[in-house]
């Protein structure tokens, strides 16, 4: 990237968004202004807890706004929000040497988890950008990371689009793939495909905002979707193969969680699986477990104490 960087609104909420903002962060490309999700309670005492988004952004001082829901916001007359993201401040801009406010060149959206109407993604002068980290149009919609881990996918990508009005159904700018194995978790996962998706978005961002980028149509017939996972999902059933329980493990920790149910005295005890692997013959070998009210243990301390 040139010296001469791109203002820009960051959308996100998650450790993915924050992961993509550290990697932009190390060439110098810094929003402006960050978008997030409201302070939600967590844990047993549901304490306020902001999103990780917003951490990063306090503790690099910038400006970050958590409006409950965009597609209320009035764009006639304008609210106090859609006049933030219509102009960047050039005060803050020590390139800049006119006066008044000029239009952010891009906003930028990496897992915000939020709808964001047409009227907001067609503010910027090179549009609203989407990383994704899945190969689009496979695996759009919440859980990318998760259905390519359930679903043993040796292969996987991030795609850079062009958000529309539908979900993850815009044009493609970019697309990057990489392999996997059957020891990929989610986290690693995660975390890899934020760090790719800034990486990308580094290296086409000058052609882009240039307008030598052509963006490419979906192929839309071949889309599949994914689904919001419930703490439901993650029960480990004994029917199932050690395979698919041990894929439920790596795919849905830390949420929704991997879980079983040992009966003891005629009590149904949820116990939370935290780690597990095979064992040479396949067999599923847990290693680390939560029991409900207590701390995580190994699995043969928790053994131990059953007895």
């Amino acid at each position: 990237m040139s010296d001469n960087k791109p203002t820009f609104v960051f959308f996100g909420t998650d450790e993915f968004s924050v992961q993509v903002l550290e990697t932009l962060r190390e060439d110098n490309l810094i929003p402006s202004l960050i978008i997030t999700v409201p302070d939600k309670p967590k844990g047993r005492k549901m304490v306020l807890t902001p999103p990780p988004v917003k951490t990063w952004a306090e503790a690099n001082e910038i400006e970050v706004i958590q409006p409950a829901s965009l597609t209320h916001l009035e764009v006639k007359p304008p609210s106090e929000l859609i006049e933030k993201l219509k102009v960047y401040p050039v005060a803050k801009n020590l390139n800049f040497s006119g006066t008044g406010a000029i239009t952010y060149n891009l906003f930028l959206v990496a897992s915000y988890g939020q709808i964001i109407p047409r009227a907001i993604l067609d503010l910027p002068k090179n549009d609203t950008l989407n990383i994704h980290p899945s190969l689009l149009p496979k695996y759009r919609g919440p859980s990318p990371l998760e259905t390519v881990i359930l679903n043993g996918d040796r292969g996987t990508g991030v795609t850079i689009i062009k958000l529309d009005a539908e979900m993850d159904h815009g044009p493609i700018i970019a697309q990057e793939k990489f392999s996997l194995d059957d020891k990929n978790d989610f986290i690693s996962l995660r975390d890899k495909s934020a760090r790719l998706g800034a990486e990308m978005l580094i290296k086409i961002l000058p052609a882009y905002l240039a307008g030598e980028i052509v963006p490419q149509e979906q192929d839309h017939s071949q889309a599949t979707l994914t689904k919001k996972f419930t703490k439901e999902d993650g029960y480990l059933n004994p029917n199932d193969t050690d395979l698919v329980n041990w894929r439920k493990i790596l795919a849905l920790n830390p949420w929704p969680g991997a879980y079983i149910l040992i009966e003891k005295d005629d009590l149904k005890i949820r116990l939370a699986v935290k780690s597990a692997h095979l064992d040479d013959q396949g067999q599923l070998i847990y290693d680390r477990v939560v029991p409900a009210g207590k701390k995580e243990m190994s699995w043969s301390d928790f053994q131990h104490g059953l007895k």
